[in-house]
C-alpha cells in the first residue's frame, strides 16, 4: 500500500488511501498528537473536538476525511469522528440533529498533553455556557435549567486509538441523552463495495432497524456489507450483551478491531452500533462529500442509543471506543 511516514511529524489527513492533505500545524485550531516512541500520529480540529485522522506506526491511516469537508467552522465536519450528544439523529426536534458537540469549538485542557513510551494523548473540554451553536430553543435552549460539561480524551499508541467521552451533569436537573461516535473508517484502495474486502463481523444476534427499507429483523451469522443502495442500519444488542466487539474489514490489507463500552454513573449500559454508507445517489447530493468517495469509507458507529438511564445532577457518564489495527 502507498502509505509513507515522514521523519518530521506532519498534520496529514487522508481522503483515500492514495490522496491526502497536509494541514498547517501553526493553525491554532489544529492539534497534532505524535507518539514519539512509535511514530503513530493523530490530527484533531478544536472545532467539534473532531478527530480528523489517525495513522499507525506502520504508516496506515484508519480514518477518512471527506475531500470536500467544510473546515471553517460554519458547518459540521464531514468525515473523521463526529461526536453526537445529547442525541443521535433528531428524536428531539427542538435542537439540531446529532446535538451540539460537533458544532462548537472546544478548549484543550491545560496540562493534559502527554507522550510516554506507552501512549500519547490530550484532553479537550466543552461547557454548555460556551456552546453558541445548535442549542435550539427548547430542551437545551439558552433558558434551560439543564447544564453539562463534556471532556474528550484521545490516546494513541503504535497501532490503536482510544476515544473516551466523559459527560458530566453539572446542574441539578436530570436529563435524557444518547451518545455516539460517528466514525468514518478509510477503506483501503476504494474497495467499500467489495463484500470480501469490506465488511463488519460479530453483529450476530443483534436486532436490526433498517432506516432505508423500514425492515426490522434479527441478524444471522453473515457479516454486514454495503448493498447496492445506501446503508443506514441500527444494530441493538440482544439481552445479556453489554460491550460492543467487532472486526471491521476496511479494504486491502486493512483489518480493524473495534471495542466500545459505556456507563451512566457507574452502571454499564448496552452498546448499540450503526453502519452507514451514503452510496452513489446520496453522495452526489452532499455538497461536502466527494461524489465517488462512498467507495473509500464505511461508518461503523458505536453508541448508547436505547434504554439509557437519565444522567442525574452531579453525576457522570462515560463512553469509550478503541480501534486497533490488526
Amino acid at each position: 500500500l502507498p502509505y509513507t511516514m515522514s521523519t518530521a511529524p506532519k498534520a496529514v489527513v487522508f481522503h483515500t488511501s492514495t490522496s491526502s492533505t497536509e494541514l498547517d500545524c501553526n493553525d491554532d485550531d489544529i492539534v497534532l498528537i505524535t507518539h514519539s516512541k512509535s511514530g503513530a500520529n493523530c490530527v484533531l480540529q478544536k472545532f467539534g473536538a473532531h478527530v480528523l485522522s489517525y495513522q499507525t506506526a506502520a504508516g496506515k491511516p484508519l480514518i477518512m476525511l471527506s475531500k470536500d469537508a467544510i473546515m471553517d467552522g460554519s458547518a459540521a465536519i464531514r468525515g473523521g469522528i463526529p461526536l453526537c450528544f445529547p442525541q443521535f439523529g433528531q428524536p428531539d426536534k427542538s435542537y439540531l440533529q446529532h446535538g451540539f458537540l460537533r458544532r462548537n469549538k472546544w478548549t484543550v485542557v491545560e496540562g493534559s498533553e502527554f507522550d510516554t513510551d506507552d501512549a500519547a494523548g490530550i484532553k479537550l473540554e466543552l461547557e454548555l455556557k460556551d456552546v453558541t451553536v445548535a442549542r435550539g430553543d427548547g430542551t437545551w435552549g439558552n433558558d434551560t435549567k439543564l447544564n453539562c460539561k463534556c471532556i474528550l480524551t484521545v490516546s494513541i499508541d503504535d497501532k490503536s486509538m482510544t476515544n473516551t467521552l466523559e459527560m458530566q451533569n453539572s446542574g441539578t436537573d436530570a436529563f435524557d441523552f444518547q451518545v455516539l461516535l460517528h466514525t468514518y473508517y478509510l477503506v483501503a484502495m476504494g474497495k467499500a463495495l467489495d463484500h470480501e474486502l469490506c465488511n463488519v463481523k460479530e453483529f450476530e444476534g443483534y436486532m436490526v432497524d433498517d432506516k432505508v427499507s423500514g425492515e426490522t429483523y434479527t441478524l444471522g451469522s453473515d457479516p454486514v456489507t454495503i448493498p447496492d443502495v445506501i446503508i443506514d442500519r441500527v444494530y441493538t444488542p440482544p439481552d445479556g450483551t453489554i460491550d460492543l466487539n467487532l472486526t471491521i474489514a476496511a479494504g486491502v490489507d486493512n483489518l480493524v478491531e473495534l471495542t466500545a463500552n459505556g456507563d451512566v454513573d457507574g452502571t454499564k449500559v448496552p452498546v448499540s452500533g450503526v453502519v452507514w454508507n451514503p452510496h452513489k445517489i446520496k453522495a452526489e447530493a452532499m455538497g461536502d462529500f466527494g461524489s465517488d468517495q462512498y467507495n473509500d469509507m464505511i461508518c461503523v458507529e458505536p453508541g448508547l442509543l436505547s434504554n439509557v438511564p437519565q444522567l442525574k445532577g452531579g453525576k457522570t457518564a462515560t463512553f469509550t471506543q478503541v480501534m486497533t489495527s490488526i
